[in-house]
């Protein structure tokens, strides 16, 4: 493909705008309201979220994850703690996290710090995936080398035949993290790029809301 296609591509955005004087004072409140928003325009995956850690040797490491929990606490996402973000995270917990929702012409990102959640809740979590997938996350070393696909599947036949009655255990090494954010940054798309970008920033006493330039 020619760059000059890449640079033809371009779109104007208004279907929406941000303002800071009719905004909740609570973050949460708005990130609830724009993803009830995402959820009613049918966006696919509309809790599919781009999570970045940063390797042993600084280098960003970025994913795609799924948001399967937030409350004022923060922004919940499940995997196997062996995987390369749970072995980052160990060593740097700094976290972003990023949605994309493009048929609102939205972003939020969110600056954090992630932390493991409880057995208890990760266990209550794990219970109510489909058999198929906690098989799955017995099955998977996730981001190990693995010789083929032929032995990523018979592992997983086998697993599924020893757990083919009963309930299927929680791994030790899965569960969830939840990621209590400092900053979160609503994007909305306007027209001649003059975007609305609003920032809240965690304070002692609650959030402090600043608008960016575009």
């Amino acid at each position: 493909m020619d760059n000059k296609e890449l640079q033809k591509l371009r779109q104007d955005y208004s279907r929406h705008e941000l303002d800071e004087n009719s905004v909740s004072s609570n973050p949460f409140e708005l990130f609830g309201s724009w993803m009830r928003e995402a959820l009613n325009a049918e966006v696919p995956e509309p809790n599919a979220m781009v999570m970045a850690s940063i390797d042993a040797h600084n280098i960003p490491q970025s994913r795609v994850v799924l948001l399967k929990g937030f409350d004022e606490n923060g922004f919940v996402f499940y995997t196997n703690y062996e995987s390369d973000k749970g072995r980052e995270i160990e060593v740097n917990p700094n976290v972003s996290l990023c949605f994309l929702w493009l048929e609102l012409e939205r972003q939020v990102r969110i600056v954090g710090k992630a932390s493991m959640i409880s057995r208890e809740e990760s266990e209550e979590y794990f219970k109510s995936r489909p058999h198929a997938s906690q098989v799955g996350a017995h099955a998977s070393r996730q981001s190990r080398v693995v010789e083929s696909r032929k032995v990523l599947e018979d592992r997983f036949e086998g697993l599924m035949s020893r757990f083919e009655e009963g309930e299927v255990p929680l791994p030790d090494n899965w569960g969830g993290y939840n990621v209590e954010p400092h900053t979160i940054e609503f994007w909305q798309g306007r027209p001649s790029r003059l975007h609305d970008r609003l920032l809240y920033v965690k304070e002692s006493d609650g959030w402090d809301i600043k608008r960016l330039e575009p």
